[in-house]
């Protein structure tokens, strides 16, 4: 019986919303937010996926709903994490959509209009980020208030030291009796570095296809499994602090990540490890568990699925659909049978700072990729045969290139050293790309054949890229118009490296602003 009152309580909170109208006043949920850093699908335990271990994960997953098609809206932190909190996509979010840059006050966020509401809302490590929110006007991170004060000693020095659970147990304290609350967290891991060793040298390992079957790249994988299972745990006290306080059936859980693992052909590309995310959520009493959906969802409907959740009143202009109708099997007619995705620059890896501009539709078959500028290097720019000394301190050497790949990495200095004995590999993961890319993602998971130039794909990939042009026109998408060169005139606050042009922490490139910016 109370499993079909919350049902019929959403079906109708779902036609309120949809004719501008709030629902009657009930007990508004918490919303507990978990977002890893780094963690492509399928690296969870949950997917069956050989050494990792997130029995946390595992759990949500059993109680509510597992995606097998999530996808961040971009392949990199801030950009993701921006189009995420205002249910946008990269290209509708100015400065917001490259990395490291500003976060324009004038994007609302989910996180803000909860908060008007009525939400006691906070985070945990990392939120919004990395950039610069504070001159860009906000008063806190667009998140919200930090709660980082509690610290722990980590197993290894590559692990946060920031006590997730005991910050959340302080935020919890703060708020007022049945105040309902959003809290964020923000694991620091799987992002680089790992401490090696930390996951052993033996025991099994999920190896993508454009990984090479060597020992230093099956290590690497298990300190990357290693600090996802140090995240879970963490998770893990959260939840059941929850329970002990019986918040727990009045909670929604959201665990997912901001963009794929930091490894060659992955994080900083639109392939499929790229943008494609674990995701779990429950909510127990209106959402059935046990569920597992095929659907294909973007990580910016969970700003109105949010929004929607608690009763407030959604965001103009947005791209994202909310996943209430889908989590509690309602008929979802609005639904997309595609999802997009994009990027522009993620660091300073180019001469004249400029970036990697793609865009991507990926349907349950296909993943097409359209790369904007294929003349450039998709990881960066190789290293110089020779490098002039840095103008300042401030401005890093070239080093050893490729900088759109994190270092240090293992598995990209072997690739990087050992190219000859893996070239088709390193070509992936290094070398520069056509046009247009088509993979078929249920054969191909790791994109490691590029289907753009084979007739017998012509009608899959001319559909494809048509799609995808409709939209992103639709959308406003700059690359579309004459304008996007927008994208390489906006500031970076991250590390700038001794690359031949324009080189000055947090300024606008002039040679790429419009009189009208």
């Amino acid at each position: 019986m109370r499993h079909t009152t919350w049902l019929i309580a959403v079906t109708c909170l779902t036609a309120l919303m949809a004719c501008g109208q709030q629902p009657p006043a009930k007990k508004k949920p918490n919303i507990l937010f978990v977002i890893t850093d780094d963690q492509s699908f399928p690296y969870a335990s949950a997917y069956g996926t050989p050494g990792v271990r997130t029995p946390v994960f595992d759990a949500v997953a059993a109680s509510g709903v597992l995606f097998n098609n999530a996808f961040a809206a971009a392949p990199q932190c801030s950009p993701s994490r921006a189009a995420l909190l205002t249910g946008r996509n990269i290209w509708q979010l100015e400065e917001a959509g490259t990395h490291s840059s500003y976060f324009p006050k004038k994007f609302p966020v989910f996180t803000a209009l909860l908060d008007s509401a009525g939400y006691k809302t906070g985070y945990t490590g990392k939120a919004w980020g990395p950039g610069n929110w504070k001159d860009a006007g906000w008063k806190n991170n667009p998140v919200g208030v930090a709660y980082n004060q509690h610290t722990i000693v980590p197993p290894y020095k590559t692990i946060s030291n920031i006590d997730y659970s005991a910050n959340f147990k302080a935020f919890y304290q703060q708020k007022q009796a049945d105040q309902p609350f959003f809290f964020w967290v923000g694991t620091h891991e799987p992002h680089r570095a790992y401490t090696k060793g930390s996951g052993g040298d033996t025991g099994a390992v999920h190896l993508p296809a454009f990984l090479p079957d060597d020992a230093v790249i099956k290590n690497d994988l298990r300190d990357y499994a290693e600090e996802i299972a140090w995240a879970d745990a963490q998770i893990g006290k959260i939840i059941d602090f929850l329970r002990e306080k019986g918040e727990l059936e009045n909670t929604l859980i959201v665990l997912t990540s901001d963009n794929g693992m930091p490894f060659p052909s992955a994080k900083a590309t639109l392939m499929e490890y790229g943008t494609h995310v674990p995701l779990a959520v429950s909510w127990k009493g209106v959402i059935e568990g046990g569920r597992r959906t095929d659907e294909l969802v973007g990580l910016i409907d969970l700003a109105p699925t949010f929004l929607q959740a608690a009763g407030v009143a959604g965001m103009p202009q947005i791209s994202g659909k909310s996943l209430l109708p889908l989590l509690t099997q309602q008929t979802d007619t609005a639904r997309n049978a595609y999802v997009l995705t994009g990027m522009e620059r993620h660091s300073a890896s180019r001469p004249d700072n400029v970036g990697y501009p793609s865009r991507a539709i990926r349907t349950a078959d296909y993943l097409f990729v359209l790369n904007c500028k294929p003349d450039r290097w998709p990881a960066g720019d190789p290293p110089p045969a020779s490098e002039a000394p840095s103008p300042s301190p401030d401005i890093k050497p070239v080093g050893r290139g490729y900088h759109d790949i994190d270092d240090p990495s293992p598995s990209k200095s072997f690739l990087i050293t050992h190219k000859n004995e893996w070239p088709q590999l390193f070509h992936q993961g290094f070398e520069k790309r056509p046009a247009e890319l088509l993979y078929d993602v249920r054969n191909d998971p790791g994109c490691t054949k590029n289907l753009a130039a084979d007739p017998a794909f012509d009608s899959v990939r001319h559909a494809l890229r048509s799609q995808l042009q409709e939209m992103l026109t639709q959308q406003g998408d700059p690359r579309m118009t004459d304008n996007g060169d927008i994208f390489e005139s906006y500031p970076r606050f991250g590390t700038m490296r001794n690359f031949p042009g324009f080189k000055k922490k947090g300024e606008y490139n002039p040679a790429y602003q419009h009189a009208d910016h």
